[in-house]
């Protein structure tokens, strides 16, 4: 419906239209009756009319929540041939053709954070035995950075066309401890034209459990727990290179990929010159229900794994007999990035394969949340000594959120995951509405030490000392809106670890390399 008031277009219109038909009238009392220039005259009126519907049609703006809005009724064949909806819903800009068969969506994310670390003061590196996952990381072990980074910071666009075909490219410029100089972070397209199923290729973090797929825009904390980033990063995880075919509907998910190599990372020899070999061969499969959806309650159970059948090669055929061609590591953060540093790792272990096993659960009953997963990971070593056994590691997290506000997290049927809580009252100082906020915990805890031993003796050897992180968490997260969300998170890290190499990390035998800390950390972000 039109709005009663002409708009500037139609004055112009009129006025042009006026002075056709006056010239054509003038043409006709001056001068013999000329029909013909006034039929063309009076086409020519009535196309520029179908143009301006058409421009009208484009110009619409989707107010928040609100459907797609069609093209003006009536606007003849050149607006629906050629009409758009330019849209900005909850501050998410996007177009899309009249028939939606083409759309495409602008992202952008800003996730900055800054960090406190508590930490004993460091002491001399001959009676200070703190360490990180290497030995290069001897002294910030001992000193975490407290300061600031740009933890995400993304451009990207996605889409439809042709009605059946997605398409996603995402570029991300942030990083943990210092920013990137920029990388691919998703590129894909998939196939959605045989529903309730979809085949996917490209680079994009394959489906292994919650908190793999859970949106980092909408994370209940800054991180996600440090199992599951293990878990994620053996044959998925960010920029992973693979196929998927992925299907679902309101009660059940499944999922399968095909994984290779990661996006920007080559195999390298132990000189540290570029020279790739064979890229990793991985597999991945995850299978989800919903046996609980009501109105005020939800349930999720499901399983998942991910096997690597070939592990990258490392160095080709003339790596030395005693070096890792095939290394397969296992290593996190203390669950932040302002400090980069690792403190719990296994060391490359030279593998002929490597498997993961997953155990998911979540549950939402009013205003309660409730989620956590278990991991199993097992590497089957590549050729080893008589009495040496293959290492199997675990860990688990539980995390829940109370909405003081009375939002619930979102459930992403497409993702088989939850996400982040909707606004019902934005922040608006003048209409008194606060946004909404949550209160959130979470223990996490990764064993990564198998045979480890005692403390003060020797490793055995097939020992992995790759250490015993648990960490508690606890935040407040505030959203004034869909397009901002500030969090403060305070946690308590405790490091438990055996030396691994007394030479290599500059300790006497088997003493004591983990620590126990406390930090405060604050994010700011928008993303749309």
């Amino acid at each position: 419906m039109h709005d009663k008031k002409p708009t500037v277009r139609r004055l112009l219109l009129a006025a042009a239209a006026t002075g056709a038909f006056a010239t054509a009238a003038h043409a006709q009392t001056a001068a013999d009756p000329r029909d013909a220039e006034i039929q063309a005259l009076t086409a020519q009126v009535r196309a520029l009319a179908a143009k301006v519907d058409a421009l009208e049609a484009r110009e619409i703006v989707q107010t928040p929540g609100a459907p797609a809005a069609p093209a003006a009724a009536g606007s003849g064949p050149t607006a629906a041939a050629t009409g758009g909806v330019v849209s900005i819903a909850d501050g998410h800009p996007s177009i899309a053709s009249a028939d939606g068969r083409f759309t495409a969506n602008l992202h952008a994310v800003m996730q900055f954070d800054a960090a406190d670390y508590d930490q004993a003061t460091p002491g001399p590196i001959t009676s200070d035995f703190r360490r990180g996952a290497a030995s290069t990381d001897t002294s910030h072990a001992r000193d975490l950075s407290s300061g600031s980074d740009f933890r995400r910071a993304r451009l990207g666009i996605d889409g439809r066309a042709f009605g059946d075909w997605d398409y996603d490219l995402l570029l991300e410029f942030g990083g943990a401890g210092e920013e990137d100089a920029g990388h691919i972070q998703e590129l894909w397209i998939q196939y959605s034209g045989l529903k309730p199923f979809h085949a996917r290729i490209g680079a994009f973090a394959p489906s292994v459990g919650l908190e793999d797929q859970g949106s980092t825009n909408g994370m209940l904390f800054l991180e996600r727990p440090a199992v599951s980033d293990i878990a994620r990063s053996l044959a998925g995880g960010d920029y992973r290179e693979g196929a998927e075919i992925w299907g679902g509907s309101s009660w059940w998910y499944v999922n399968g990929a095909v994984t290779g190599r990661v996006v920007g990372v080559v195999n390298s020899q132990a000189t540290g010159v570029s020279q790739p070999y064979d890229s990793q061969l991985g597999f991945i499969g995850r299978i989800g229900f919903l046996p609980i959806h009501t109105q005020n309650a939800m349930l999720e159970v499901g399983v998942h794994g991910s096997y690597v059948d070939r592990p990258a090669d490392n160095g080709g055929p003339d790596t030395a007999a005693t070096g890792v061609r095939y290394g397969i590591t296992l290593q996190e953060r203390p669950e932040l990035r302002v400090d980069g540093t690792r403190l719990i790792s296994t060391g490359a272990i030279n593998a002929r394969h490597a498997d993961t096993v997953g155990l998911e659960a979540a549950g939402e009953l009013g205003r309660f949340f409730l989620q956590s997963e278990y991991e199993s990971f097992g590497i089957e070593r590549l050729n080893p000594a008589a009495g040496v056994t293959d290492p199997s590691f675990h860990g688990y997290y539980v995390e829940g959120a109370f909405s003081l506000t009375g939002e619930r997290r979102r459930f992403n049927a497409t993702t088989w995951a939850f996400d982040g809580p909707s606004v019902s009252h934005p922040y608006s100082w003048a209409d008194g509405g606060w946004g909404a906020f949550e209160l959130a915990v979470r223990y996490s805890d990764i064993d990564l030490n198998y045979h480890a031993g005692a403390l003060g003796t020797a490793p055995s050897p097939d020992a992995v000392r790759g250490g015993d992180q648990q960490i508690w968490t606890g935040g407040l997260n505030w959203y004034p809106n869909s397009f901002v969300k500030f969090m403060l998170d305070y946690q308590d890290v405790r490091i438990d670890r055996l030396s691994p190499s007394a030479t290599s990390f500059q300790t006497p035998t088997g003493v004591e390399i983990g620590q126990h800390y406390h930090v405060v950390a604050l994010r700011s972000q928008f993303a749309f």
